[in-house]
């Protein structure tokens, strides 16, 4: 996946309709989140780690999820980065619609229906990165952590990710959050999948 700019910037459009798209990018992205959760067959990375806080703690996953969005926040300050808007409307928007889809969603044990939500869900997942990281109103904790750090070091954006992902894996996978199949698949086909979205529903910098 090539790097990707999450910067905020100036364009030519309302803001109320950039506002608009990041905030049904997050609502998405955290449906997408809620249903690979109930398929049961394998998380991305990070909700491995989310999920294995969740059982360890007794936190509901959405209340994790914006503990650990806040915690990596921190690590921004060494890094001089600067949250957008977007920032602070991700860690709120995603935690709160997570837990309010699995609310109304029970987990799946009939394979069929786990695959279909596994596959809707990473689907989803990419299109609603693409969305809230096309409004260019500024990156997700997670996001601005990686840019920083390969912005910082002579790394690549796509190496500094791996290791961020990888070292958040080990950690949920021994806190107890679900590895399998669809980890892989997460892992192979959210680059390109949201690669393929993003310049369809990105706005452009104005003159």
């Amino acid at each position: 996946m090539t790097a990707i700019d999450l910067r905020p910037v100036r364009v030519s459009v309302s803001p109320a309709r950039r506002l608009t798209q990041l905030m049904g990018g997050l609502a998405l992205y955290g449906t997408s989140m809620a249903m690979m959760t109930r398929a049961g067959l394998g998380l991305s990375p990070w909700d491995v780690l989310h999920e294995g806080l969740a059982a360890r703690t007794g936190l509901s996953f959405g209340t994790v999820v914006a503990i650990a969005s806040v915690g990596v926040l921190a690590l921004w300050i060494p890094l001089r980065q600067r949250p957008g808007l977007g920032t602070v409307m991700n860690v709120l928007v995603i935690s709160v619609t997570v837990d309010l889809v699995r609310a109304v969603l029970p987990d799946q044990h009939a394979l069929g229906w786990q695959i279909a939500l596994l596959l809707g869900g990473v689907v989803l997942n990419a299109m609603a990165t693409a969305v809230y990281v096309g409004a260019r109103l500024g990156p997700g904790p997670r996001d601005g952590l990686m840019t920083g750090l390969a912005a910082r070091n002579t790394w690549s954006v796509r190496t500094v990710r791996t290791c961020i992902e990888l070292a958040v894996l080990a950690a949920g996978w021994f806190l107890g959050g679900t590895v399998g199949a669809g980890t892989v698949l997460y892992a192979l086909a959210i680059g390109p999948l949201t690669q393929a979205l993003l310049p369809h529903v990105t706005w452009r910098e104005s003159c």
